[in-house]
């Protein structure tokens, strides 16, 4: 069996190579983690493609979850035989692998390792979303595009928990019904229909308070035609490929409209944030008030294939590797 999955070149999933990767002890500050699951995630894919350049090789993988094994010098509050997660942490495609001990949380008791390597990267992306990029009030219309995806399910739940009314746009019948299941007030086909048009027929014209687009260069320009007068657009990934570059005066046009391209590392810039924003999420799912849908599980071997589906849509959910 491989320990790691490396990139020596980029390009497609076909460079996802099985290898046999040396781990070495744990230095000051690090943990060395046998890895449960280590979650798939879209970024995952522009660093394999050079969308984002990394130094070659590498182990892919930014989240996961394991069993601590060793404690390096210099780490406090954790011990061998820990539970723990983590997100922005490269290398998780592996059997095993270095930790920074400041990037990771303790998982509770109730929790499996497998949710929690779903819930960290998607669930801290829906987190900071909903609770800083925007803060989501009784109240507010919030449009989400892949609304059956990771991040999507779990930002209509996060969004309808604070009382918002949700839209989501969903390409398939079967990603219809996960939507709806996981609160959403109106599912609207974007693969079939003008979703700004429905948005403003089902807003009586307004449009909604905030769209959060992970979708990118397909929904750009219909997600700011969705925006009511000072609407934000948060514009969190880029699935389909970047926006075009753009005239900021169509924000002025649009309605005095607001523009962000968030990413993650921004918002968990403290240990207090970090706990803040896991603790909130793994009370959540305690509490069954979130529901993390694990759609699919791939040997590690088979990362190339995990990547496949992704990137042609065939998933819901969370996509894990198990090692």
């Amino acid at each position: 069996m491989p320990t790691a999955v490396q990139v020596t070149k980029t390009g497609g999933p076909e460079v996802l190579e099985p290898a046999e990767v040396d781990v070495a002890a744990p230095g000051a500050g690090e943990l060395l983690v046998d890895v449960a699951a280590a979650g798939v995630n879209y970024i995952d894919t522009y660093q394999r493609q050079g969308i984002y350049p990394m130094e070659l090789p590498f182990v892919p993988g930014l989240e996961g979850a394991g069993t601590v094994a060793e404690v390096g010098p210099d780490v406090d509050g954790f011990a061998v035989g820990d539970r723990v997660a983590w997100q922005g942490s490269l290398g998780s495609y592996a059997a095993r692998k270095l930790l920074p001990a400041p990037v990771a949380v303790k998982v509770p008791e109730g929790v499996s390792l497998e949710t929690a390597a779903a819930t960290m990267l998607q669930g801290v992306t829906a987190h900071y979303l909903v609770a800083s990029t925007f803060e989501v009030k009784a109240g507010h219309d919030v449009l989400v595009h892949a609304a059956a995806g990771g991040v999507g399910l779990l930002l209509v739940q996060l969004a309808k928990a604070r009382g918002a009314r949700v839209f989501g746009t969903v390409s398939t019948e079967e990603k219809a019904k996960l939507a709806r299941e996981a609160g959403a007030d109106e599912v609207i086909r974007y693969d079939r229909d003008d979703f700004a048009k429905a948005v403003r027929d089902l807003t009586g014209g307004e449009g909604v308070d905030v769209v959060y687009d992970g979708v990118g260069k397909d929904t750009f320009d219909a997600s700011l035609a969705s925006l009511k007068v000072r609407g934000l657009l948060a514009l969190f990934g880029a699935a389909s490929g970047p926006v075009p570059e753009f005239d900021p005066q169509r924000l002025n046009s649009g309605g005095s409209l607001y523009l962000t391209r968030p990413t993650s590392v921004h918002y968990v810039r403290t240990r207090e944030e970090l706990d803040w924003r896991a603790k909130e999420l793994f009370d959540a799912v305690l509490a069954g008030d979130l529901t993390v849908r694990i759609g699919g599980t791939y040997p590690l071997a088979d990362a190339q294939r995990a990547h496949e589906d992704l990137q042609g849509r065939r998933t819901t959910g969370k996509v894990l590797l198990i090692p």
